[in-house]
């Protein structure tokens, strides 16, 4: 089932109880502020069987609260491509939010960028250097992951990479989807929230340069690119680790408003060995909302904290997933739209 973007567009905010059918209206953000998500270290894995084929005990739900997870697009924040963050600084990058990402539990974001000062610029179209003093802001808006398995994240090649891990790291956020090597690259971020424990994993399948800007076991890179079986297998061990599976992945085709069939099919495989929630990107558009066997696929969230280039690509959403203590799902498009460079605003509800 496949939620239309044209009342987002317009405004709308569409909620889908997974399993049901979807309704239509406003719905009321969750307004009690939480204490902001703590990465849990890595627990050790007694199988590595995918959680869907042999599920692991899960803890009574009576220890578990109710969850609420959101997922943003692409966010650069490269002062050179965006002069409005050097005019009105790093704050104004989620000043239109109304503290959305301060009020949840855990917020995943795309950072499309080496965000780093080191390094070289590679030969391509497109170089995208954030800078570092850019984190404590967006931290301080609610961002605890920051996805590096994207395109642009090897723009200044391999020190970049490790650097940005780095910077990320002290300024609070959790890095994912790209590191020093392939263990690194494809490691999880693991947050102990209300009883649950959650697993991030990055994926990054668009790789500029290829296949120089995939981590090796000794070159530092992005995570997996076309290799179906590693992606597969970092969930499965994720999934292996955790409650609950959160896959942020770069794939898909620009301009695309819909996903291709073998995005469809490796999101299936994906939720067979045990992803929960799927946040895609690369397209620059918005895409639709899909659920497969309960778990919700956002194709693409489009751009974020972006310039304002055309009516479509400032057309954009925030994914929301609440998940209640007995694990069902709710999930949604809050509707969104960067009025001006590098300024998403919420939309109201019609």
């Amino acid at each position: 089932m496949v939620l239309g973007l044209a009342a987002v567009a317009a405004g709308a905010l569409y909620v889908r109880t997974l399993g049901d059918s979807p309704t239509t209206g406003p719905r009321r953000a969750v307004s009690t502020a939480h204490p902001p998500a703590t990465p849990a270290a890595p627990t050790p894995a007694s199988s590595q069987s995918a959680r869907g084929a042999s599920p692991a005990p899960s803890p009574s739900p009576t220890h578990r609260g109710k969850l609420l997870i959101h997922g943003a697009g692409d966010t650069n924040f490269d002062p050179s491509y965006i002069p409005n963050l050097q005019t009105y600084g790093w704050a104004y990058a989620l000043s239109g939010l109304d503290g959305l990402f301060q009020r949840d539990d855990l917020t995943v974001a795309n950072f499309e960028c080496a965000v780093s000062n080191l390094g070289t610029a590679v030969p391509k179209t497109f170089n995208f250097r954030c800078d570092p003093d850019a984190l404590p802001a967006l931290k301080a808006g609610g961002i605890e992951v920051g996805n590096l398995a994207n395109n642009h994240s090897y723009d200044y090649g391999p020190d970049a990479v490790v650097d940005s891990r780095r910077n990320l790291e002290q300024a609070g956020i959790a890095p994912v989807g790209a590191g020093k090597d392939t263990d690194e690259a494809i490691e999880p971020a693991f947050f102990e929230i209300k009883g649950w424990k959650i697993a991030v994993v990055g994926i990054d399948e668009v790789v500029d340069p290829y296949p120089e800007a995939v981590a090796t076991d000794d070159h530092a890179g992005t995570a997996c690119g076309h290799d179906v079986g590693c992606m597969v297998s970092a969930i499965r061990a994720a999934a292996s680790k955790a409650d609950l599976v959160v896959v942020d992945i770069n794939w898909g085709v620009e301009l695309d408003t819909q996903p291709r069939s073998y995005q469809v099919e490796q999101a299936h495989q994906f939720i067979a060995a045990g992803a929960d929630v799927i946040f895609g990107g690369h397209s620059h558009r918005l895409q639709p909302l899909s659920v497969y066997k309960g778990k919700p696929i956002f194709w693409s969230l489009g751009n974020f904290v972006w310039p304002a280039l055309s009516v479509e690509g400032s057309t954009t959403a925030v994914a929301e997933v609440v998940v209640k203590p007995d694990g069902t799902m709710t999930a949604r498009l809050i509707p969104a739209y960067i009025a001006s460079s590098g300024h998403p605003v919420l939309r109201a509800a019609k």
